[in-house]
């Protein structure tokens, strides 16, 4: 990828180019945090203390890569993933591609929604009207507002999940032992480890993702000569997210863990920290969840939205009017509509589901990366903006891996006893 220089510009000239910039990296990579994400971050720290965050840091450095890739074919073609899938490589495909993503996102919205029940039981808020308030206010924002507008009100989401930072250090933790578990890890072969394992994979590096990034950098229009700050904007994403992450496992590894204590949900993980860590540690929780999840039932919809328009050919765009983009705004619409109302039925195994549809981002990983990987090696398409050997290496290190893993879940579980 050629670099593009500017020497002319001050360091304030720099600093407000790229802030001008900022937004698809950041706001992609931070939806990844969302109410499925918490909770598989929580499970995974009340469950296996510290043994896990050692993943952080392949994780972080898969997801940049990957993510950066979005970008570039986004500047470089100036289309979205989903597009690019269906005049590379037929309707056919596309079609499959749409039908698991949509599957998988609408678990996910039901996800984000269930968050924002628990975040109204946790703060003694009515459920069914916080979560029809929150429907109806990210309906407006989307519907009723434009690009820049929205994704100022993202961006200042983002700034909240520094709560769980917060509350990591409130909590006290043993800092030799998380640096002994992340530089030397004890891998654990049992099928709970792995299927956490692929859990926190497909929770941090989602398929939605990569469709979302794409189409919002061909929105926003960010040119080729400022490329090298978008890159930075992935890349800073990349870090905070996995940072935020690390800093939840450590707060259920250090308390929950430590005495015993077993969830399965976010907010039994925000009701056990209050006697262990005190109120505050038990408000930030709190509130981190209820941003999460907001936060990401507002680009979850959008994400599958931009994606189907893409596939399909009809008109998208956040900045585009109802009238302009009918299919875009009805199937965001549909979504909001569908996951706000199943959350309110009695009895739902909303648990299951929001594990389950982490678990099954994982498994479906692989085949978009493949996908992406012959897209944007294709010179026809990048010319001289394919990928590099060492990218290449990354990519197909995470498909693998993805696979195996996926595999090993299938398997009868004598087979990792020792």
């Amino acid at each position: 990828m050629g670099k593009v220089k500017h020497n002319s510009l001050s360091i304030w000239g720099r600093m407000l180019l790229y802030l001008s910039i900022m937004g698809p990296g950041i706001i992609t990579a931070n939806v990844d945090n969302d109410a499925g994400g918490i909770t598989t971050y929580s499970v995974a720290g009340a469950h296996f203390g510290y043994s896990l965050i050692w993943s952080f840091i392949p994780i972080v450095f898969a997801l940049i890569v990957i993510q950066e890739m979005c970008s570039r074919m986004a500047v470089v073609t100036g289309k979205g993933l989903a597009d690019l899938i269906r005049e590379e490589f037929g309707v056919k495909v596309t079609f499959y591609a749409m039908v698991v993503l949509v599957l998988a996102n609408i678990g996910n919205v039901m996800a984000e929604f269930s968050g924002i029940a628990a975040s109204a039981d946790l703060f003694g808020i009515n459920r069914i009207v916080l979560i029809v308030c929150c429907a109806v206010f990210i309906w407006v924002l989307i519907v009723k507002g434009n690009y820049k507008s929205v994704e100022k009100v993202f961006l200042v989401a983002c700034v909240f999940y520094v709560a769980y930072v917060v509350s990591g250090f409130v909590t006290k933790p043993d800092w030799n032992v998380i640096v002994s578990e992340t530089l030397k890890p004890r891998l654990q072969w049992n099928k709970g480890y792995l299927f956490m394992l692929v859990g926190i994979v497909g929770t941090t590096i989602a398929p939605w993702m990569q469709f979302y990034q794409q189409a919002a950098v061909v929105e926003k229009g960010i040119k080729l000569k400022d490329y090298s700050y978008h890159r930075l904007d992935v890349i800073v994403g990349g870090f905070v997210v996995n940072i935020v992450a690390f800093f939840i496992v450590i707060v259920c590894a250090s308390t929950l863990f430590k005495h015993g204590v077993r969830i399965e949900t976010a907010k039994e993980a925000a009701l056990a920290l209050k006697p262990l860590a005190g109120p505050y540690c038990y408000l930030l929780f709190a509130f981190g969840l209820f941003n999460a999840s907001l936060f990401a039932a507002s680009i979850l919809p959008l994400s599958t939205a931009y994606s189907v328009c893409e596939g399909m050919g009809w008109e998208l765009g956040v900045n585009k009017s109802f009238r302009e983009a009918p299919q875009f705004y009805s199937l965001y619409t549909a979504i909001i509509i569908f996951g706000a109302a199943f959350v309110l039925i009695p009895n739902i195994p909303l648990v299951k589901i929001m594990l389950f549809s982490q678990v099954a981002n994982g498994i479906l990983l692989p085949f978009i990366l493949i996908l992406m990987l012959r897209l944007i090696n294709n010179r026809r398409l990048m010319g001289d903006h394919v990928n590099t050997k060492w990218y290449n290496l990354i990519v197909w290190c995470t498909v693998v891996m993805m696979i195996a893993l996926s595999l090993m879940l299938l398997m009868p579980q004598g087979i990792f006893q020792r």
